[in-house]
């Protein structure tokens, strides 16, 4: 990169360095984005919530751990629930680390420092998704604002109006979502008005509660990679919840590339029409949407930043490259690109019994489950040649041994997840149903 000159017009011999925000789990489990960073000879800067502090700790100090990779750790407090809780720490951390680096990039690997970053991001000058994207990727009401074309019929209930909120104009069944939340926390269906009262006493009065018409239909996802405000890359990809069968939306499936063609087209063009809205300019989104009765996509949710759960893995074995250093390049400005998806690929999260997680057992030829939870950091799980045989990459158990599994109701509850792929979407049904017969999630009577 080129040297610059300090603001005293001497040169700058500060040392160039690259900030990821998110929660420090995210990160330790994507341990690409600190390896390409150090390979560049970047300085790791990371900002992370201060619940994090002791983990985060323990993993720097362990050489062997992905995370002895990161520079310097700064740790902001702040409600998860509360909008724009991390904005002052993020910025006051920042500007001590202005002194010492030269920081030459920014990005958010997660939801809830995603504005922060947009925020730092154009103070120093370095590409970001763009100051609108980064505000209204973290409040779904702001984004029922700037695409109401795009989005179902929605009524924004401000902190302190829940009593007086007119709800007549309410279509129902309804959906009830915190406006700030991640994770399909505190999301649900209600039926009629007395639930929806009784749902909507039981937030924090300082949340802000979207109540929106629920969109009867298939559930997808938009990755797409914008660079200058251009779209070098996108792909839809399938989506399973919880909502098939219950009053929730914990997501239980993906699979790269959906297997819908029929709306593939439909959904890219409503997802340029977003990013359009948004004005997005530089990084990745991670766009959720449903297919209306009517065929039209209507837009659930919208994040600027790096797609959740196991979608980077798929895109990984679907296309044989990881999706980590073409982020890296877009947020440093250098040339980006991504093949399409050659391979059909899913990752499937269990559903469990509730009570005290005893053990996992897989009966299928040279697998074993992997336990992660100690370290933390997720195995690597490499592609195959196209034309493999349908295959099972890996099973994850993501909780220790005796903790307490509770019914989903939101993403920290899942326990199980396996990641499958093969070259016909017909194929991969049928290893699914194969491997789901032969995994045991074994629990006991709740303690």
């Amino acid at each position: 990169m080129p040297e610059s000159a300090s603001p005293s017009g001497r040169p700058d011999d500060r040392a160039e360095a690259f900030i990821l925000t998110g929660s420090f789990p995210v990160i330790r489990r994507n341990p690409l984005y600190l390896t390409e960073l150090s390979r560049r000879g970047l300085k790791v800067l990371v900002i992370t919530a201060d619940s994090y502090r002791e983990q985060a700790a323990e993993a720097m100090a362990d050489t062997s751990n992905p995370a002895s990779q990161i520079t310097d750790i700064a740790y902001v407090t702040g409600d998860f629930t509360v909008q724009g809780a991390f904005v002052a720490g993020a910025v006051a951390r920042t500007a001590t680390w202005r002194d010492t680096y030269r920081i030459v990039g920014a990005y958010a690997v997660g939801d809830y420092l995603a504005e922060p970053t947009g925020l730092l991001a154009d103070g120093l000058g370095v590409r970001s998704p763009g100051l609108r994207a980064s505000r209204a990727s973290r409040a779904k009401f702001l984004q029922r604002w700037y695409l109401p074309e795009l989005s179902p019929a929605s009524l924004t209930i401000p902190a302190g109006e829940r009593d007086t909120a007119d709800l007549d104009a309410v279509r129902y069944p309804a959906v009830v979502k915190p406006a700030s939340r991640a994770s399909s926390s505190g999301v649900t269906t209600v039926t009629g008005p007395v639930e929806l009262r009784r749902q909507l006493a039981g937030y924090p009065d300082h949340e802000v509660i979207l109540v929106e018409q629920k969109v009867i239909g298939p559930e997808f996802s938009v990755e797409s990679l914008v660079q200058d405000g251009r779209v070098i890359f996108a792909s839809v990809t399938g989506k399973d919840t919880t909502d098939s069968h219950d009053r929730t939306f914990v997501e239980l499936a993906h699979s790269v590339p959906s297997p819908r063609d029929d709306l593939r087209e439909t959904l890219l063009d409503a997802n340029r029409r977003l990013l359009e809205g948004l004005a997005f300019q530089d990084g990745i989104t991670h766009a959720e949407w449903r297919v209306g009765e009517d065929g039209s996509p209507r837009l659930m949710e919208v994040a600027a930043r790096t797609p959740g759960d196991g979608i980077l893995v798929l895109y990984q074995l679907a296309t044989g490259r990881p999706l980590e250093p073409e982020i890296i390049r877009i947020a440093l400005g250098e040339p980006a690109g991504y093949p399409e998806p050659r391979r059909w690929t899913r990752q499937v999260y269990l559903e469990h019994e509730p009570g005290t997680l005893q053990d996992v057992t897989v009966d299928w030829p040279g697998t074993r489950p992997e336990w992660i939870s100690d370290s933390g950091v997720w195995p690597e799980i490499k592609p195959g040649a196209v034309d493999d045989p349908p295959t099972l990459r890996a099973v994850l158990v993501l909780k220790e041994r005796g903790s307490v599994l509770e019914p989903l109701s939101s993403s920290d509850d899942r326990s199980v997840t396996f990641f499958i792929d093969a070259p016909t979407p017909e194929a991969l049904d049928a290893l699914e149903e194969q491997v789901r017969a032969r995994i045991r999630v074994v629990t006991g009577g709740r303690p």
